[in-house]
């Protein structure tokens, strides 16, 4: 089977323009980038280290009092 040429991939564009418009095409893209946008921030953030907690605090285990009433 052969590639499409290039009077293909332009009908291909065609149609894809006339379906979506130009507006949606575009409002797609941008969401797109957003999304690449929030895994790098992420990407970037997973890379710093974690805050320690700190081992010697003190914890109260006790239960509550129950009060009368």
């Amino acid at each position: 089977m052969h590639a499409p040429g290039i009077w293909g991939i332009i009908v291909v564009a065609v149609v894809v323009l006339l379906l979506f418009g130009r507006g949606k095409i575009s409002g797609m893209m941008g969401e797109v980038a957003s999304g690449i946008k929030a895994f790098q921030k992420g990407m970037r953030e997973e890379d710093k280290p974690a805050p320690r907690l700190d081992a010697t605090a003190q914890v109260d285990a006790r239960e509550p009092e129950k009060k009368d009433v």
